[in-house]
């Protein structure tokens, strides 16, 4: 793929350079049509049983996309009373949102019981803390399914070595506790990790989640947890994420848990990177350009305090390259290592990247940034965090979040 940008007519006919120009940069841009395209597809995963699709809000809670996902169906999973009410916020009833924390306080506990919100427990001790609070009440308990899957072990959130869910020998034990307090087990539900693009670990984890299911009476629901992935390198022609052979694979599990357990229960997923990933890119000046020792740094405005994903991860993103509103061609690539502004070494969006020769004025178009991108903004090196804007159906462009200001920064003191 030559631009994803042209390809997917990522602008709607807006020019780029104009966006920047008016909301200065870094900025972020969504495009509506690609979002609500993907929420689409997600809530279409299980059409034979009762099912949901609960975009998991961490990926990003800017409440207007939260109102796009009511739109389109999806329902949410919250990981914090902060995100329980951004999505109340954006107009999600109570039945809607499920409560997935974990090492929480009674505070932030309580706070969803009084809303009625459904709450899962990632721990024994977690679940006897609920029980004290809420006796007689319903509740959810979060199972590590034994495996786990995903880009980077810190994004892998099933298996023997992380700190999620209850292990399967202790389910005794969840049961005791539900005895004690007379809780009803309302749901189980897992996740075995974030952004998997071969569906046959998450097969053979439903496989696994629908076997232990077995051993609870009269669930009301499953959820499988999440993470379908998205192509990062669509630029070099990343196949996508193979929904519909997935969908086909999955049925005929389904149907073989759904005889054994004598009814279907409401089955649920958690995507919440592919909602929003391909829905965004971060528009960013380049302002110097530089040679040390036979590399070339090509320098922006994106720093590790607008896209942390590299930094932390040394996750991928492609880099197209915008001048004078119009994206370069990628002929005659030459390596450059693409920079931010924060002071650190680890401030590296992209190294050693084949990229058209990058030029002071030139804009840095990061794909992929919908997830974790702005929600993983910091204000280090005190760089207020910058505005969000959609380009809406009709190819307006609406700010949905303003840039900060060193006002902002400087009002908590």
């Amino acid at each position: 793929m030559n631009s994803f940008i042209e390809q997917s007519n990522f602008f709607e006919g807006n020019n780029p350079e104009k966006i920047a120009q008016e909301y200065g940069t870094p900025v972020y841009v969504y495009n509506e049509n690609i979002l609500r395209t993907r929420m689409d597809a997600v809530a279409k995963v299980i059409t034979k049983y009762p099912y949901t699709a609960n975009y998991s809000v961490k990926a990003n809670t800017n409440i207007h996309i939260l109102k796009l996902a009511l739109e389109e169906g999806n329902n949410c999973d919250a990981m914090s009373v902060g995100e329980i009410q951004m999505l109340l916020k954006a107009g999600f009833p109570k039945e809607r949102i499920f409560f997935v924390p974990n090492n929480v306080s009674a505070e932030e506990m309580q706070f969803a019981i009084d809303n009625g919100i459904m709450t899962s427990c990632d721990s024994l001790a977690q679940l006897e803390l609920y029980g004290s609070l809420n006796k007689g009440g319903k509740v959810a308990v979060r199972i590590n399914p034994g495996v786990g899957a995903g880009h980077h072990e810190k994004v892998v959130t099933g298996g023997k070595k992380t700190k999620f869910g209850i292990s399967e020998e202790f389910i005794p034990q969840i049961f005791e506790i539900a005895e004690k307090y007379n809780l009803t087990i309302a749901g189980i539900n897992q996740h075995i990790g974030s952004l998997f693009m071969d569906p046959q670990p998450y097969l053979d984890a439903v496989t696994n989640i629908l076997r232990i299911a077995l051993q609870f009476k009269d669930l009301e629901f499953i959820d499988f947890g999440g993470g379908y992935g998205i192509p990062y390198h669509k630029l070099d022609d990343e196949a996508v994420f193979p929904m519909e052979d997935f969908k086909k694979r999955l049925e005929p599990i389904l149907d073989d848990f759904v005889a054994k357990y004598g009814r279907a229960p409401l089955f649920k997923s958690e995507p919440g990177r592919f909602c929003v990933a391909e829905g965004s890119v971060i528009l960013g000046r380049l302002h110097a350009v530089k040679h040390n020792n036979g590399k070339t740094f090509a320098g922006t405005d994106i720093g590790m305090n607008v896209l942390v994903r590299p930094s932390m991860y040394d996750s991928w993103h492609d880099i197209e390259v915008i001048r004078e509103g119009k994206v370069v061609a990628r002929d005659n690539l030459m390596e450059q290592t693409v920079t931010g502004n924060i002071c650190e070494s680890g401030d590296l969006l992209a190294k050693d990247r084949p990229l058209p020769e990058m030029k002071r004025g030139d804009l840095a178009c990061v794909l992929d940034t919908g997830a974790y991108g702005w929600s993983m903004c910091s204000t280090y090196n005190s760089r207020p965090r910058p505005a969000e804007v959609l380009i809406c159906k009709d190819g307006s462009v609406k700010l949905i979040r303003r840039r900060e200001t060193i006002e902002d920064l400087m009002r908590l003191f």
